[in-house]
Formats: C-alpha cells, sequence, structure tokens
C-alpha cells in the first residue's frame, strides 16, 4: 500500500468547504487557463505559419529554376524547358510536381483606368487544384485547347481598381518593339489576400506570351518545382544547383520571398516569450498554493514526525498532492484548448482583416506531438518546482507545529 498516496487522497476528500479547497481550485483554475492558453497559442501559430507557406508554395513552387540574370526585371530570358530537363526533374523521388511559367509585364487598360500588371503564362501542366482554393469568383481559364487562349484570371485587387468582372472584356498592352495587345476575357477572379500577388499578377496562357515573345513550344521563363517534403527545400536547392546545367539557377521560395519567412520565425520568437512567461507564471502559481497547503497542514505534519514518519515520505504526500492538481488542470486545460480551436477550425468564428493577415478568419492546425509535448513539458517544470516548497517540511519541528495555531 502506498501510505503517502493515500493520505494525500484523504487529504483532498476531507477539505470541502475548507480553505484548501479553495486554493486547490485555484491551482487547478491557473493550470487549465496556462494550458489552454499554450494549446489555443500553438494551434493558431503552426495554423497561420501553414497557411502562409502554402499560398506562397502554391503561388510560386517550393523552388524555381531559370535562367542567370543579372537584372530584377520581371522580363525573363528564356530557358529551354526540353523534355530531358523536364524528365530530369520529374524523375527525382522527392520531386511531386513541375509546371512551366513564363512572366511578361504589361498595362490593363479599360474605357477608364490604366493599371500596370505582371501577366504570368501558365500551361495545362499547371496545379489548378492547389490554386482553385484562392478563386472567389468565376473559374480559372483553360489552357488544354491547341490555339492559346485570351482567358484570364486576375486578383480582386486589380479588379475593384478596373471595375471588372467575370466575363468582362479588357485590353492588355505590351511595351515592346513592335508594341503588341491582345483583347482579354476575365473568366475568374482569384484572392490570396498577400498583396506581393494581388496587386500585381494575373494568370494567362503561357503559349500566347510565347507567340508574343516569338519563342518556340519548348521555351518559358522558368519552372516552378513542388517536393513532397517541403523540410528539404534547402537540400533540394543545392541538390539540382549542382544537377543542373551551369546556366540554370536554382532558387527556393525563401529567398524569393525573405520578408514573408522572417515575419513567419518572428512569431515564433514571440510565442517562445508566451510560452516562458505562462510556465513562469504556473509554475510560481504552485509554489504558493503547495506553501499556502503546508502551513495549514502544519500540526498534520508535527504529528506525523512525533508519530515517527520521516521527513521523505511527508513530503512525497505533499508531491501527490501537488501532481494530482496538475492532473485535474491538464484534463480542464486540454479540453478547453482543444473545444476552442475545434469551434474556430469548424465555423471560423474569429475574424481577420485579410489586408493584414493575408488571411480571412483566424486558421487552426491540430499538431498532436505538440499538443502532448505541451502537457508532458507542464508535468515536467511545474511537477519540478514541487521540491521547492515541499523542502520547507524538513524545517518543522514536531512540537512547535503539533502547538501551531
Amino acid at each position: 500500500m502506498n501510505l503517502p498516496l493515500f493520505i494525500s487522497r484523504r487529504i483532498a476528500k476531507n477539505e470541502s468547504g475548507s480553505f484548501s479547497s479553495t486554493i486547490h481550485r485555484i491551482a487547478v483554475v491557473s493550470i487549465s487557463i496556462s494550458l489552454m492558453a499554450l494549446i489555443v497559442a500553438y494551434m493558431v501559430l503552426y495554423g497561420f505559419q501553414g497557411a502562409i507557406r502554402d499560398k506562397v508554395f502554391n503561388l510560386s513552387g517550393h523552388l524555381t529554376v531559370n535562367k542567370y540574370a543579372l537584372s530584377n526585371s520581371f522580363e525573363e530570358t528564356s530557358i529551354l524547358a526540353s523534355d530531358s530537363l523536364m524528365h530530369v526533374l520529374t524523375s527525382h523521388e522527392n520531386i511531386r510536381h513541375v509546371q512551366r511559367f513564363v512572366l511578361k509585364a504589361g498595362l490593363l487598360k479599360t474605357d477608364e483606368e490604366v493599371q500596370g500588371i505582371i501577366l504570368k503564362g501558365v500551361g495545362s501542366d499547371f496545379d489548378t487544384a492547389n490554386f482553385s482554393t484562392q478563386m472567389i469568383d468565376g473559374v480559372f481559364p483553360d489552357f488544354e485547347g491547341e490555339k492559346y487562349s485570351t482567358d484570364v484570371a486576375i486578383s480582386d485587387k486589380i479588379a475593384n481598381l478596373l471595375r471588372l468582372q467575370v466575363n468582362e472584356k479588357v485590353t492588355i498592352f505590351f511595351a515592346q518593339q513592335p508594341p503588341r495587345y491582345r483583347r482579354l476575357t476575365v473568366t475568374g477572379i482569384y484572392s490570396t489576400g498577400m498583396e506581393e500577388f494581388d496587386d500585381r499578377f494575373i494568370f494567362g496562357d503561357i503559349d500566347m506570351i510565347r507567340r508574343i515573345n516569338d519563342w518556340s513550344d519548348q521555351q518559358a521563363g522558368g519552372i516552378e518545382v513542388f517536393l513532397e517534403d517541403e523540410s528539404q527545400i534547402e537540400a533540394m536547392e543545392g541538390e539540382l544547383f549542382n544537377t543542373l546545367d551551369i546556366d540554370l539557377n536554382v532558387i527556393s521560395s525563401y529567398r524569393q520571398y525573405p520578408q514573408i519567412f522572417e515575419w513567419l520565425k518572428l512569431l515564433d520568437r514571440n510565442v517562445l516569450v508566451l510560452l516562458a512567461l505562462i510556465v513562469f507564471v504556473a509554475s510560481f502559481g504552485m509554489i504558493s498554493m503547495v506553501l499556502i497547503l503546508i502551513m495549514e497542514r502544519t500540526r498534520m505534519v508535527g504529528m506525523m514526525k512525533a508519530l515517527g514518519s520521516a521527513d521523505q515520505m511527508i513530503r512525497k504526500v505533499f508531491l501527490y498532492s501537488g501532481l494530482q492538481l496538475i492532473a485535474k488542470g491538464l484534463i480542464i486545460g486540454n479540453v478547453l484548448g482543444l473545444m476552442i480551436c475545434w469551434l474556430q477550425y469548424e465555423f471560423q468564428l474569429i475574424p481577420l482583416d485579410a489586408a493584414n493577415y493575408y488571411m480571412h478568419f483566424v486558421p487552426v492546425i491540430f499538431d498532436w506531438p505538440t499538443i502532448i509535448g505541451l502537457n508532458v513539458m507542464i508535468v515536467v517544470m511545474v511537477g519540478l518546482t514541487l521540491f521547492i516548497p515541499i523542502r520547507v517540511v524538513s524545517s518543522i519541528e514536531p512540537i512547535k507545529a503539533i502547538r501551531f495555531d
């Protein structure tokens, strides 16, 4: 029979309505709120980071293969996206999908407005399934035909600036020699919530740009590469750079959009600070609760010492009492935290301003290893702090304790 555990359970049962019961409830609530806050913070953080990363990767791929260039112009030097090059890319076990593209600067003109844009030409290999989640009106153009298409998808910001709607016509002008223009049809409107894309990009047929540039069917501005495992982006960047021809450059989305990913790393640091503060408060609170519990049970401690109980056994009584409080707090905290996350995941109850946060509601991802890790961390960190107050037991003298009032 585990005597310290038995005594700690009897103490808990006999404290109903006493001051100690109030202290117990405060300790449980403190741990519950701490764990709930951590679960919600991390699930929202991971959801937010995952949503932003997915948006960037869906629009630009994990890696981009293009020609070396000495300028930052959107007018690309073409590469030969030959069958042999595409085979090298598609045959790699960690590459899920590749798609060719061309970027070309132009001016969109309606009867009343003019807007500078970047026309991104894509073909039948474009992953429309992933991009369909960004469409808010109409459909993404179909580029399967033999003749090039003049259908385009534009962002909601560009549509608002030019007062365009689905199925309306717009003219695009290209500043080159000789000047070229095309009459386009808007078949769809998309919104990523990211100014870097929505302010300037429209999607059209890659064959239309090839015709304007006098390129062959195998020429492209670059190739976007999508990986099976995005954690291997940096490793694959180096591997492809060493594998492909010397005149080809390989750049990751991390290096193309460093400001976005640095911002996401900054969020990691903020949550770590929150984690440290919450754990400190919960630990400090537990120390206070156990000290108060020991003080209220001073006469009991003195009686146990007088009857021959060792300090180690008495410490275990209060250690088990503290662990029981932690266990109750963990159960309640997990239930509350997961319930809040589930409600937000299912019903998007908390909205966001897409202009500032790149999305219309707070995203949530259930990362079970992190949830388990947070529970283990709370048990370990708060549990270790229990050894600080229970050392007071050694300094309690039986005679003074029995007389303690």
